[in-house]
């Protein structure tokens, strides 16, 4: 052994493997290793052979399309543009001046972020009283059918 002032240094000569041999024990734990690996990895493939195909339900052929019924539209989801139109429209005085509704709820569009100035065409929606640009407001509106802000509903028939 070295002593403790010295480096320690590898002999490599020591290291010589032109005599390695795997025998007994060793190739017995190699294969059995081995075969285990395969058999796991067969497993996985064969259960997502499984799921992948035989899980999956059928899929109809074009020959149940043309017999089948075609279900209704979906309803429409925004207002249609007879409503869009008939909503009031009110020039924006500041927010001291009065509108039809009394005084004007906001002082600024909440879907274009924009503040409302003196002149400005304003749609005031009839059950929140809340204020929009016109063309802000009928984008929104063809999609939508409810206040920007609130959500309130404006369909007519929604209280049916």
């Amino acid at each position: 052994m070295a002593s403790p002032s010295e480096p320690f240094r590898w002999h490599y000569a020591e290291f010589d493997d032109s005599n390695f041999q795997i025998r007994g024990r060793t190739l017995f734990f190699i294969l059995v290793l081995f075969s285990i690996i395969l058999l796991v990895t067969l497993l996985f493939l064969y259960a997502r052979w499984i799921c992948r195909y035989r899980l999956r339900p059928p899929q109809p052929s074009a020959s149940h399309f043309v017999h089948a019924p075609t279900p209704p539209p979906p309803p429409q989801q925004g207002l249609d543009s007879t409503a869009i139109n008939n909503l009031p429209i009110v020039s924006y005085m500041g927010s001291g001046s009065g509108s039809s509704s009394g005084n004007f709820v906001d002082s600024e569009c909440c879907i274009c972020l924009g503040i409302f100035e003196d002149g400005d065409e304003v749609k005031v929606l009839p059950r929140c009283h809340h204020c929009f640009h016109s063309d802000c407001v009928d984008k929104w509106l063809t999609t939508q059918s409810s206040c920007p802000l609130c959500r309130a509903s404006l369909r007519v028939d929604s209280a049916v």
